[in-house]
């Protein structure tokens, strides 16, 4: 199996020792509150930029130790983590970053179209005036973090572009399961965002969603399904064509 570590490119619990009869005062619950947030940025930050690899293990006492805090919030944030696909616990109980295998590939890209469709399809039929207004805020976001250079903000900004359209379908149900997805994505969109502005690229990155904006705001469903459709099949262009220029020989992909 391929996986993505294979190319040669890519860069309320207690301590042991507590006593139950220790309450934790507000600066201290304070204190672990934002550890643990701090941990979880900079865990997902790493995942998302490729640092920590597909498949490397997390280990809480280590990251405890690494990152100056308790275990309980290091617990935290990968709960959160592993709550958007991009950690994972095995049945023998290790922890570490999602593996992803690139004969996997087609199957996610199967998921984020048809959802991606369904979503973007919604949002034209159901979108408001406000709707509308927070979409167009952030593709204005999204194209200033693309002339950032700066792929995580892109990654993220990406994301909440496409939350932002999914969250005017009003249909809390696809909401969570998207979100999902779009994070598993965002390793992915990482390298294509790396190839796509790299001189070897063939695209450039523009304004990518103006179509699926302008079929939203006009409330048309079939051309906004149709190009959310079309969009997911670039992605999946531009990643394929990074892959055959950064795998080593013999790894074809299909």
């Amino acid at each position: 199996m391929i996986d993505l570590n294979a190319r040669p490119s890519f860069r309320a619990h207690y301590q042991s020792g507590e006593t139950m009869s220790k309450i934790p005062t507000e600066t201290e619950s304070s204190g672990r509150r934002h550890g643990g947030r701090y941990i979880y940025e900079e865990l997902r930050k790493q995942i998302l930029t490729l640092q920590l690899k597909p498949g490397a293990p997390l280990d809480e006492v280590s990251l405890a130790a690494q990152f100056g805090l308790s275990r309980s919030p290091v617990r935290d944030a990968l709960a959160r983590l592993i709550s958007e696909g991009l950690v994972t616990i095995l049945p023998n109980r290790t922890t570490l970053v999602t593996p992803f295998e690139i004969e996997e590939f087609p199957k996610y890209v199967s998921a984020i179209d048809l959802i991606q469709r369904a979503v973007t399809r919604l949002a034209a039929i159901h979108r408001t005036e406000a709707d509308l207004v927070r979409i167009r805020k952030a593709d204005d976001v999204y194209m200033q973090a693309v002339a950032s250079g700066d792929f995580n903000a892109m990654s993220e900004t990406n994301k909440q572009l496409h939350m932002t359209i999914a969250q005017a379908a009003n249909n809390p149900y696809f909401l969570g399961y998207y979100e999902r997805l779009l994070g598993e994505g965002q390793r992915l969109l990482h390298l294509h965002f790396d190839f796509t502005v790299s001189s070897k690229s063939p695209t450039k990155l523009g304004r990518d969603h103006a179509d699926i904006i302008d079929a939203i705001a006009r409330k048309d469903a079939d051309a906004a399904e149709a190009l959310a459709h079309e969009h997911t099949m670039l992605f999946q262009r531009r990643f394929l064509d990074y892959m055959r220029q950064n795998m080593t020989e013999g790894m074809a992909v299909a």
